[in-house]
């Protein structure tokens, strides 16, 4: 037997397998592997969809042709009773096993006959819209999650500086480190970045923008691992420096912080190699442990969400925030609109008083 490119499957003759089950059962991972790339996912995509077919099949001891829904439903109340998991990572769980079901009960790939000749059996879609969680909005985030606050925001970064000055006195190593991740959290609010989209900046990546030369070479930040749609590439886009201070941040990282190394990465590991979210990660939580805010609703992403909440607040237009920000409709830059309670009071009140004296202007022109 051989699977082809495509993911098809093509019995080349009767010779007696040691292991059949679990022969077969590789094939079809290796075909299923073969049809997803034909699809122009991506590897670590691809990775972690075969990593939950493994999960499934290691949890309910049986190989997909004997797969039933009563085997997903187990499965998953186990997941959300033991684990529990959130609604969006229970969705990509299924939605790959979904996929993988799919695949080897359409009789084009083959495996039907494969699974009859061999088991008596064959494999079937187990995976419904009655026993999956469906998708029924576009945000799924927990709700605690939040933006900072400028005050919080204050604090960090202060906190950061401080970090780089305590070690810089001590004279030991780390000082580099500490201060590349200080600039990173403020970069990562100052142009409303992902994680993905700040490890991959290099120092070519800024260029001046004429219309604000105040920023000097720093007026744009070009984004060339933007977010991408399903199956495609990254989709780049040019962030416009908002904030008086970045250029400056910018400035001081490349002539005392990161040197005069030979790569263009502009915040590179202390192997030279791209940052990891967790080393970022567990720099912020630890900072966010001493100031005594609560990290549980507050992590990276928290930046960006600061980023478009604040540029609102601050009265700039939803579209322009939607454009940094890299959205393709509106309604999602809507989802960061967690404008404060001062914010929305005084626009309230804003509101509140242009109606009044708009009546008692029409009032007193009727006196006239």
């Amino acid at each position: 037997m051989a699977v082809d490119g495509s993911g098809r499957v093509h019995l080349l003759g009767s010779v007696q397998l040691l292991h059949p089950e679990q022969q077969t059962f590789d094939q079809m991972l290796d075909g299923w592997r073969n049809q997803q790339l034909s699809r122009n996912l991506k590897f670590d995509t691809i990775d972690q969809h075969i990593r939950y077919v493994r999960r499934f099949m290691d949890h309910v001891n049986e190989f997909p042709w004997h797969w039933t829904p009563a085997h997903v439903e187990e499965y998953f109340g186990d997941l959300r009773s033991i684990r529990h998991l959130s609604h969006s990572t229970l969705r990509a769980h299924q939605s790959a096993l979904r996929h993988f079901t799919s695949y080897v009960a359409n009789p084009d790939y083959g495996w039907d006959r494969v699974c009859e000749q061999r088991f008596g059996t064959h494999p079937a879609q187990v995976f419904y819209e009655w026993n999956t969680a469906p998708h029924v909005q576009e945000f799924e985030g927990r709700p605690s999650k939040r933006p900072f606050t400028k005050e919080e925001l204050q604090k960090l970064f202060d906190r950061a500086d401080d970090e780089v000055e305590l070690i810089e006195a001590t004279g030991k190593n780390g000082w580099q480190a500490a201060y590349r991740d200080a600039v990173m959290l403020k970069l990562a609010y100052s142009y409303g970045l992902r994680f993905n989209e700040l490890r991959h900046l290099q120092t070519v990546d800024f260029a001046t923008n004429p219309h604000a030369r105040k920023f000097g070479k720093f007026g744009v930040c070009k984004v060339r691992f933007g977010k991408s749609r399903k199956a495609s590439p990254p989709k780049p886009r040019s962030v416009l420096t908002v904030f008086d201070w970045t250029a400056g941040v910018l400035e001081d990282w490349l002539a005392n912080g990161r040197g005069t190394l030979h790569s263009l990465v502009l915040f590179p590991s202390e192997r030279g190699g791209l940052i990891v979210e967790s080393t970022l990660l567990r720099r912020l939580r630890r900072y966010l442990n001493e100031l005594g805010m609560p990290s549980d609703g507050l992590d990276l992403h928290s930046l960006r969400c600061s980023y478009a909440t604040h540029l609102l607040e601050a009265g700039w237009d939803p579209r322009f925030v939607q454009h940094q920000m890299g959205h393709e409709y509106a309604s999602t830059t809507g989802i960061y609109q967690f404008v404060s309670d001062d914010f929305r009071s005084t626009t309230l009140r804003a509101s509140l008083d242009r109606t009044m004296n708009q009546a008692l202007g029409k009032h007193a022109g009727g006196h006239r």
